[in-house]
């Protein structure tokens, strides 16, 4: 077993293992599949890998878990949870404090590469809204993201 199998599958079982609507993500699991998302972004090209992001069998929506990506201007290319919002322009899009989350985002993304983006959002499997943490990586002239809820201590 190579060692990039070994991590792919390592990933998925992480990702497999969030139960459903019973405790949030970890860290550690959004990590892992942001990771792979870019992975597929840079291996099959963005017109490929997106389409795989909006698709809920591809193994890159679980749980609360999803893929999104953003252009520079702030339109959706992917959005795992909600593939309806692809072309959609969300740069002024604010979360419940005011906060312009996109907007942030996308300058995380310029001027370091990658980032974190703290906010706070609607978790629809509760419909409470909580605390969130989007981490976000440029690829090319993209934002690829993956966002999960903080949990509170």
């Amino acid at each position: 077993m190579t060692s990039t199998f070994r991590s792919l599958l390592t990933a998925c079982l992480m990702l497999w293992a969030i139960p459903a609507l019973a405790q949030h993500a970890t860290p550690e699991q959004a990590h892992a599949l942001l990771d792979r998302a870019v992975a597929t972004v840079q291996k099959d090209g963005p017109e490929k890998a997106f389409a795989e992001f909006d698709d809920p069998a591809a193994g890159f929506v679980a749980g609360e878990l999803y893929v999104f990506v953003l252009d520079l201007q702030g339109v959706y290319h992917a959005s795992g949870a909600n593939p309806r919002l692809v072309g959609t322009n969300v740069y002024d899009v604010t979360d419940v404090e005011g906060k312009p989350l996109f907007r942030e985002m996308i300058a995380r993304a310029k001027s370091s590469g990658h980032g974190e983006v703290d906010y706070v959002w609607l978790d629809r499997s509760d419909n409470k809204v909580e605390r969130k943490r989007s981490l976000v990586q440029r690829v090319g002239d993209y934002v690829v993201g993956v966002g999960y809820y903080l949990k509170l201590d």
